[in-house]
């Protein structure tokens, strides 16, 4: 499990450099829902590890509180750059 976490959290940060590598607004919008869809498997990893007792609730509240602040920088990014003309 711990490497299945490591391995969607490393993932949100690759796939927004990815999309930026991409050079396109859409492009980027696409790479910037893909990672928002591994941030919520990370958040899924983290309620599996914490209803098996692997995690203490106090620190899943911690982990889960930084996926909520990742997720709203992600939408932001996204909303931002649906305001600007298609490249």
């Amino acid at each position: 499990m711990v490497a299945q976490l490591r391995r969607a959290a490393a993932s949100v940060p690759a796939n927004i450099a990815q999309g930026f590598g991409r050079r396109t607004t859409r492009e980027m919008l696409r790479s910037l829902q893909i990672a928002a869809g591994e941030m919520e498997e990370v958040r899924y990893f983290l309620m599996l590890s914490r209803d098996l007792r692997y995690l203490a609730v106090g620190q899943f509240q911690q982990a889960n509180a930084l996926c909520d602040s990742v997720g709203q920088l992600i939408s932001a990014l996204g909303r931002s750059l649906q305001r600007q003309p298609a490249s």
